[in-house]
């Protein structure tokens, strides 16, 4: 098994390691979605901003998607003018605007008074587009939901149908429209119900628009129906004549990152047992901020004996979760979390002062290489006045 032998050839622990090779196997399923409908294919680069990431990914891909200025330098030096980079974000500020309308060929806007603001100024320099809340949701835990209520993500979609209605608002003014209405989903339904509740209620925009980026949310892998997002395709296609762009994230880096940590001690704790390991919730902060149970690498879900997974930090909260085992969990002892490649990295923290991972990458003929390492200096420099 790939990761029992990555898992025993790392020097050291705790470790980020990514896989060439499914990045490539993701990308390969989407490159059918393009192939046979001519889907574009954006990398959002808020799930992994890793260099040899953005390396990899950049020349299999129409762009990149980015949420602020230093994403959006990142992935403008890293694409290198061979792709389109595509920008939203709630947080846009006039100072930033200029570099980043002179960055990026595609701004959607987040809000009505954001379109009356700083419209002006980008035409000419970017492809103005308006991001919506459909106001439609499919996640019952809104801290996972662009279209809760009071969301801070988009226009909502009654409110931009009113003015429209009103004629308080030129459709001519808004070249494209953006939305994003699902989380971790393995279907495409959502995506569906959304374009046909769009296509309902804002078609009027739709016929003067000349793309629509669909957002993420969605995950896949080699044996996933893509039907569903090709008939949305060929629909905005085919009706609206737009040009469409999907920007998943998690879809392309979740699976190829896994996160492999050494227990460090082991102790009762009320009649049960407690792993302390040399990683951290700091190092994947959603096990804490969405309370998920990550993934463990050959756990044995039957197993005879059973352990907490705690973090090595003094938070009583550093915990990953109870997971079994055929054999008792003992200092030294070496485990695996999967599918973290997206949101770990860049939400990880050095709370306690311990370090980050080490990052490594397994390269397709199964190579493992160090690509990054943290020491103290920089420890001392992130708190240096």
């Amino acid at each position: 098994m790939e990761i029992e032998r990555i898992k025993r050839s790392l020097p050291s622990t705790p470790a980020f390691v990514y896989e060439e090779s499914r990045i490539l196997a993701a990308l390969s399923v989407l490159a059918q979605a393009r192939a046979v409908c001519g889907l574009k294919i954006l990398y959002s680069v808020k799930a992994l901003p890793l260099t040899t990431v953005l390396e990899l990914i950049g020349p299999r891909v129409d762009g990149f998607s980015v949420s602020s200025l230093f994403e959006a330098r990142l992935g403008a030096e890293f694409l290198k003018g061979a792709g389109t980079l595509h920008l939203t974000t709630p947080g846009l500020r006039a100072e930033e605007l200029k570099e980043i309308a002179g960055l990026c060929d595609f701004i959607s806007l987040n809000s009505l008074e954001h379109h009356r603001r700083f419209c002006p100024s980008i035409r000419g320099l970017a492809s103005t587009g308006l991001r919506i809340n459909p106001q439609l949701s499919f996640l019952d835990d809104p801290r996972y939901d662009p279209c809760r209520r009071f969301s801070n993500l988009g226009v909502p979609l009654q409110r931009l149908k009113q003015i429209l209605d009103d004629r308080t608002l030129d459709p001519d003014s808004i070249e494209g429209l953006h939305f994003h209405t699902a989380y971790g989903s393995h279907s495409f339904e959502p995506l569906q119900r959304t374009v046909a509740h769009i296509e309902k209620h804002l078609g009027d925009l739709l016929a003067a628009a000349r793309w629509i980026n669909l957002g993420g949310g969605y995950v896949f892998g080699p044996h996933s129906d893509l039907a569903g997002l090709i008939e949305v395709v060929e629909r905005l296609q085919n009706r609206w004549r737009l040009d469409v762009y999907f920007e998943p994230g998690r879809g392309i880096v979740g699976k190829a990152g896994h996160l492999v940590a050494s227990v460090l001690d082991v102790f009762e704790a009320d009649g049960k047992r407690v792993a302390i390991l040399d990683t951290t919730v700091n190092h994947h902060p959603e096990v804490f901020a969405y309370r998920t149970r990550p993934q463990l690498a050959g756990e044995s879900t039957g197993g005879a004996h059973a352990a907490i997974l705690a973090g090595c930090t003094c938070v009583s909260g550093d915990v990953f979760g109870e997971y079994r085992f055929a054999e008792p969990v003992v200092p030294g002892d070496r485990v695996v979390f999967e599918n973290v490649g997206a949101y770990s990295l860049v939400k990880a923290n050095r709370f306690n002062g311990y370090n980050f991972p080490l990052l490594y990458a397994v390269d397709v003929d199964r190579r493992v290489r160090l690509v990054k390492q943290y020491d103290y200096e920089d420890y001392r420099r992130q708190w240096t006045a």
